[in-house]
């Protein structure tokens, strides 16, 4: 059998990358179907046979994946969906003039979920000026701690694309995770240095445009390594998250270390370090409130997958 990687999925079938460069068209084998196993994600590195007789290779195994990024899928009250496999970053992507950090500390959830290096990534630097841009890059700092590396993109600043070049180095993969209109495609079109990703016009009163990605593709970054495009992904469902929240939450849990009861849900117990810290000011409430929002939800999917295991 040959071996090779995922590189593309669309409507049509994976398009699977072998070790000599050429690009074939793969099925999944029947019996991976029938036994409900997972079909192949975007990055997988696969085993393939070629039947006499068949059009296309097939998909004979799905090799194990040192990393994924996964959600809930949409579709199912308890399953997971695995949207990319075998990175080395993930590059959370939000517009800089538009900037979400409620739902950035979700997609920081599931980024740090994954084992990989994260990085955010704040485009479209140039609708913004100084002032506005100095706010956001604190705003998010404060939210991702000094681990995490916050840069803002602007097509106008080649220096700011040649560090999100430089985060990728040859032989490493990075993911691109943000919703649509956040500038991702943009992003991979200027790093290539050639259209590879379509994009639609953009109004110059919100920096919007219409949802044009729709296929998961890995691209090479000349110079560097390659980066996967996704579609702008909406539902980002809670699935295994339970160390993807203490780290994107990490002072929060620092805190909980201090509280009176190992248990402490941070409400109205006695000697909660949590609760005392947003009285003093020292932690914002939306950020507990969003903290205990995203801990009952991975606790709601957990129940869900608990009875669904014993029916």
């Amino acid at each position: 059998m040959k071996s090779g990687v995922v590189v593309k999925l669309d409507r049509s079938l994976p398009l699977v990358e072998l070790e000599d460069g050429e690009r074939v068209r793969c099925e999944h084998a029947t019996d991976l179907v029938k036994n409900g196993a997972e079909r192949a994600v975007i990055g997988d590195a696969v085993l393939l046979s070629a039947p006499e007789g068949h059009d296309v290779q097939v998909i004979q195994e799905i090799l194990p994946r040192h990393t994924r990024l996964v959600r809930r899928d949409p579709r199912e009250r308890a399953a997971e969906q695995v949207m990319a496999a075998n990175f080395d970053r993930v590059f959370v992507v939000q517009p800089i003039n538009k900037l979400n950090l409620r739902r950035l500390e979700r997609e920081l959830v599931l980024a740090f979920e994954t084992g990989a290096e994260v990085t955010v990534l704040l485009t479209k630097g140039d609708l913004v000026n100084v002032a506005e841009r100095e706010a956001a890059v604190h705003a998010v700092s404060a939210l991702v701690g000094g681990n995490v590396a916050v840069v803002v993109v602007s097509s106008a600043e080649d220096a700011s694309l040649e560090q999100v070049r430089n985060l990728i180095p040859p032989a490493e993969t990075a993911v691109l995770m943000g919703q649509s209109g956040a500038g991702k495609s943009t992003l991979i079109n200027r790093l290539t240095g050639h259209e590879v990703r379509r994009t639609s016009s953009v109004r110059q009163s919100d920096g919007k445009g219409r949802h044009t990605t729709v296929s998961r593709e890995t691209v090479k970054v000349p110079g560097g390594g390659h980066i996967v495009d996704m579609p702008g992904v909406r539902g980002l469902g809670l699935w295994d998250a339970e160390a993807g929240i203490s780290a994107a939450f990490a002072d929060i849990e620092r805190l909980a270390e201090a509280c009176r009861f190992r248990d402490c849900e941070h409400g109205a117990e006695p000697g909660c370090a949590v609760r005392a810290a947003v009285e003093a000011g020292s932690l914002a409430p939306e950020r507990l409130d969003s903290y205990q929002g995203l801990r009952d939800e991975l606790r709601a999917t957990q129940a869900r997958r608990e009875q669904q295991r014993w029916r």
